[in-house]
């Protein structure tokens, strides 16, 4: 069978499919009735709405709870963070961060700042005669990330400094 006519038959077989490969919301609202063991699908997302409610109950009933969510949260923050160091591609970081951003992690490049040897590492040094200059952050070689205000990696930068007379 060729690959259009292969095509066809799956997308005549799943007609919610859209061409992502992404479930439609309704389809999944269905999967969930099924696996509930309601007899007929759900009309519309009242069935996902009420299923997340469920969901969201269920997973705080307690401190044992929270603490397993706060580990998870973290974990998932490591991953991340190990896959932002090998990411190849400027779109994957850009999405790695924007990701992270939104729950509360940020990057860390303080390029142009004030060195401060409690946020920052230093990586090196480059020589300036602008005394303006000296003691500024020159380039951040490794960003640095924080959750919220607790560095979990500070940035590694290289920093101006008084060319050697």
């Amino acid at each position: 069978m060729g690959a259009w006519l292969r095509k066809k038959a799956v997308d005549e077989e799943n007609p919610d499919d859209v061409p992502t490969g992404q479930i439609a919301a309704v389809s999944i609202a269905a999967i969930i009735a099924e696996a509930d063991g309601a007899t007929s699908p759900p009309e519309g997302t009242e069935a996902v709405e009420a299923t997340s409610k469920t969901d969201v109950e269920s997973t705080t009933t307690g401190p044992a709870d929270l603490e397993q969510a706060l580990a998870d949260r973290q974990a998932l923050i490591q991953l991340c963070l190990y896959a932002l160091d090998r990411a190849r591609s400027g779109g994957v970081v850009e999405r790695l961060e924007h990701g992270l951003a939104g729950i509360g992690v940020r990057a860390l490049r303080p390029d142009g700042e004030r060195f401060d040897p409690a946020v920052h590492e230093a990586g090196g040094a480059v020589a300036t005669e602008d005394p303006a200059l000296e003691g500024l952050v020159a380039e951040t070689e490794v960003v640095g990330f924080a959750d919220h205000d607790r560095v979990l990696r500070a940035p590694i930068v290289i920093v101006y400094a008084k060319k050697a007379q």
